[in-house]
């Protein structure tokens, strides 16, 4: 479990220098920590002119702070006519300032002060994590790792090209300079990666020797004498885990099939790194099955433990606010109405064991607080039994409105075929095909991405790795039967069910059911009155209204979740069942990074209830794979939603045996 994280505060030393009581140390050279971050950070890896005419160029530094070093970074890539194409700045940090506390540093800033204005309004929560910031139109990403370096550096994946060293001096922050470190961040480099850093520490050097780098003195900033420059050459010949390089597709074209929310995301996150897309969809449009209801709602999943879905809920959520926020500058707004969600527990026992986890986390309010029902009421009008978690930044959305706003925001990078039936799916020289029921090739390209739901077994090999349908029922009760219940809150309220503020035209929306896909998709009676009872532990004052409820009138939305094993996504390369069942044997110790995978085929499968919080972020992790950018979340977290997870287990457990007759991974 994560500690609390604990905010920096805006202090100043005597000379005017931001300090840290914490560590008794200022955050830059008393002659300026722009001229500092030029000298030492982009000097001493030779930039700007290391990014000329690259695609990507990956900077990993430890040591945020106010941010100086990447404000100078992402000024030095826009003043630069030979930049790269995509500039990834990920930084580690475990104790972030506000964005009132950067906000006060920033303010004598100058030139950069438009800069530090856009990190300020994107800057997240001080919560546990990666946050992902995207500056420029997709030109410079920062990816902020915030918590303890020795937790946080070894679950990064990402190929590094450049490093800046930034830490308190070694001195007084110890931990940011040890051994493990500097082994961490050869882990992450690329061949030729660069570094440097404002000490000359004998220590430090040494400690950087033996993790692979070449490492020279060279002239200092202010009145130090001697700064550190290194090139990661490594005396050992090979790593068995590599780092990735920097993708190289010679045709950026990629085939989704399915655009409910995960097509629709992954078409929009493809388009904007310069891809060509071709979504195919059975239906008329877009959000025509489980995406089509005018109604979900998002909050992010608490439990004492801080679990991977607590870990993945809480990356999904603020991603995803954030994606959307950006749809809307570019004139695409998703409709998202923020009016907070209310969580309420079953009964007093977990009202009880959320209180636990809420004070063993230590999550800002901002994010998550407790609620008493007096606030409930008087508030937002929800008359609840018990109080529960209040998530601020939670709320409601139409999915199809999302699936619109990111097809608009894709333009002309996308070509859609609705009412375009995918039979089959076959690799056929260096390109994937997909093929209609009369045998013609409705598209080619080298990458495709399953986004089809329940349909993607029907097209690639999926043995191991077993996906269900479960069927949902979400009751509107018309208006006249919604004024009937009087008072209604104003918010999203959850638990044993839920239900969402009055629409426009007084109606109102409860559920939803969870049950197996049995019998066709029409609204059942016997549901709706299940619902009823949701809502009537949900707002007991609203009891008696309903049972002189006439459940035969009321309408309401159906559909299918698709959901895993273990309800988590299934979000990445897709595993080559075949050659990993010759190569069994061998494969007994493997590590997901081992297992044979099929080349240019993804999976955005399996979000089951959730497909608002994963959608986004399941989008950025794929077209991040792609691409062989950073990723947008720890390793744990993306091996937790690989699609080659159970094939790992059976391959572990010798329950994997070669098949001379199987498939080859080619459908069809």
């Amino acid at each position: 479990m994560p500690r609390a994280l604990e905010p920096a505060e805006p202090i100043l030393s005597a000379e005017g220098i931001p300090y840290s009581p914490r560590y008794d140390d200022v955050y830059h050279s008393p002659e300026g920590g722009l001229a500092q971050a030029h000298h030492v950070f982009l000097g001493g890896n030779g930039l700007p002119q290391a990014w000329a005419g690259r695609e990507q160029f990956v900077i990993v530094e430890t040591g945020f702070g106010q941010g100086l070093n990447f404000l100078a970074t992402w000024q030095a890539w826009r003043d630069d006519p030979q930049r790269c194409a995509r500039l990834h700045f990920v930084s580690i940090e475990k104790h972030p300032f506000t964005r009132e506390g950067l906000a006060q540093l920033h303010a004598r800033l100058t030139d950069l002060l438009p800069l530090a204005g856009q990190l300020q309004a994107a800057w997240p929560e001080a919560l546990p994590g990666l946050h992902r910031l995207v500056f420029e139109d997709g030109g410079v990403t920062l990816t902020l790792a915030l918590g303890d370096i020795e937790t946080v550096l070894p679950r990064l994946v990402a190929g590094a090209d450049a490093f800046y060293l930034d830490g308190f001096a070694p001195s007084r922050n110890a931990e940011m300079w040890s051994p493990t470190v500097f082994r961490g961040l050869a882990r992450l480099a690329r061949p030729g990666a660069t570094l440097a850093t404002f000490t000359a520490a004998g220590f430090v050097r040494r400690g950087l020797q033996q993790a692979g780098f070449d490492v020279r003195k060279a002239p200092g900033f202010g009145g130090k004498w001697n700064m550190t420059i290194a090139t990661f050459r490594p005396m050992w010949k090979a790593r068995r885990y590599a780092p990735s390089p920097a993708a190289h597709w010679e045709v950026r074209h990629a085939i989704v099939i399915g655009a409910g929310l995960a097509g629709c995301a992954v078409t929009e996150r493809l388009a904007a790194r310069g891809w060509r897309v071709t979504l195919l969809d059975a239906h008329d449009g877009p959000a025509r099955q489980t995406s089509s209801h005018r109604a979900a709602a998002m909050h992010a999943h608490i439990s004492p433990d801080d679990s991977l879905l607590s870990r993945l809920s809480r990356a999904g959520n603020q991603y995803a606010l954030r994606a959307w926020a950006a749809l809307a500058a570019a004139g695409h707004p998703v409709g998202w109405h923020g009016c907070g969600v209310l969580q309420i527990g079953e009964n007093e026992a977990e009202a009880e064991a959320q209180r636990i986890a809420l004070d063993l986390l230590g999550l800002p309010q901002a994010f998550v607080r407790w609620m008493t029902p007096d606030e409930a009421a008087s508030r937002h009008g929800a008359g609840v039994p018990r109080g529960g978690l209040w998530f601020q930044q939670g709320g409601w959305v139409a999915p199809p409105d999302i699936c619109h706003a990111q097809l608009r925001r894709a333009g002309e990078a996308v070509h859609a075929q609705f009412g375009a039936h995918v039979e089959r799916i076959r690799r056929r020289d260096d390109a994937w095909e997909a093929i209609g029921r009369d045998g013609a090739v409705l598209a080619s390209a080298p990458v495709l991405i399953l986004a089809n739901a329940h349909e993607a077994p029907r097209l690639a090999p999926m043995r191991h790795q077993v996906v269900r349908r479960v069927r949902g029922q979400l009751t509107t009760l018309a208006p006249d039967q919604a004024k009937a219940l009087g008072q209604w809150p104003d918010c999203v309220v959850t638990g044993a069910g839920y239900l969402l503020p009055r629409a426009e035209d007084g109606s109102v929306r409860v559920g939803s059911s969870y049950e197996a896909d049995e019998g066709p998709l029409v609204a059942r009676t016997e549901v709706h009155a299940e619902n009823l009872k949701r809502l009537s532990g949900l707002l007991p004052g609203v009891g008696a209204a309903v049972g002189v409820m006439d459940v035969s009138r009321m309408s309401g939305y159906v559909g299918v979740r698709t959901v895993s094993h273990n309800r988590l996504p299934l979000i990445g390369q897709m595993p080559d069942e075949a050659a990993a069942a010759a190569a069994a044997p061998a494969l007994r110790g493997a590590h997901l990074r081992d297992i044979p995978r099929m080349p240019g085929l993804y999976a955005a499968l399996a979000y089951g209830s959730r497909g608002l919080t994963w959608a986004g972020l399941g989008a950025e992790l794929l077209a991040s794979q792609i691409e062989g950018e950073p990723l947008p979340l720890e390793a744990d977290l993306a091996d937790a939603m690989d699609p080659a997870r159970l094939l790992l287990r059976a391959l572990r457990h010798g329950r994997v045996v070669h098949d001379e007759g199987h498939s080859d991974g080619q459908s069809g």
